[in-house]
């Protein structure tokens, strides 16, 4: 059976100027979210339609890496236990390495201060306030401008690594 509701009314309210719809009937209407942190910058316009394309395939090699964890349930008895059969921390597969790869290459290729504004943002989702301060900014206001600015470098590095790259191909 097919499930063609779509979101729900309270989705909808929460995701608010940041929802957009599209298609010819109800039917194939296609719904897109950017009420996460890169959506959000995007939207406002902290950076452009590039930079924002740039973080959104830096993030894609990240989780298609498996680099986001393991979503399991808590043991406290088991809280620092190592346990070697579930290979924690290791590729399964030739193509989750490859996007590991090209994760890593992406964030060399943009420096160390840049690669972690690119995580915080893109992958983590922290909000570009809660990163200027983790940058160590005091005043809300110059902490997103900061943040927004060294998101915007960040989306323009990992353009060009990713122009770069596919040149080579």
């Amino acid at each position: 059976m097919e499930d063609d509701r779509g979101p729900t009314e309270q989705r909808k309210a929460h995701a608010g100027p940041f929802l957009t719809q599209s298609g010819p009937s109800k039917k194939a209407t296609r719904f897109s979210f950017h009420d996460d942190a890169l959506g959000r910058a995007w939207k406002r316009r902290k950076i452009d339609d590039a930079e924002y394309y740039s973080l959104k395939r830096y993030a894609l090699h990240w989780l298609a890496g498996g680099l986001q964890g393991a979503l399991h349930g808590v043991d406290l008895d088991r809280v620092f236990a190592f346990d070697p059969s579930l290979m924690s921390g290791l590729a399964k597969t030739e193509r989750q390495q490859d996007h590991r790869d090209a994760y890593r290459a992406a964030g060399l290729a943009i420096g160390r201060r840049l690669t972690m504004v690119a995580d915080h943002v893109a992958c983590f989702g922290t909000s570009l306030l809660e990163l200027g301060t983790l940058m160590g900014y005091r005043s809300a206001a110059h902490a997103r401008y900061q943040a927004g600015q060294a998101l915007a470098e960040a989306g323009y590095r990992l353009g060009q690594h990713w122009k770069d790259q596919d040149r080579r191909r």
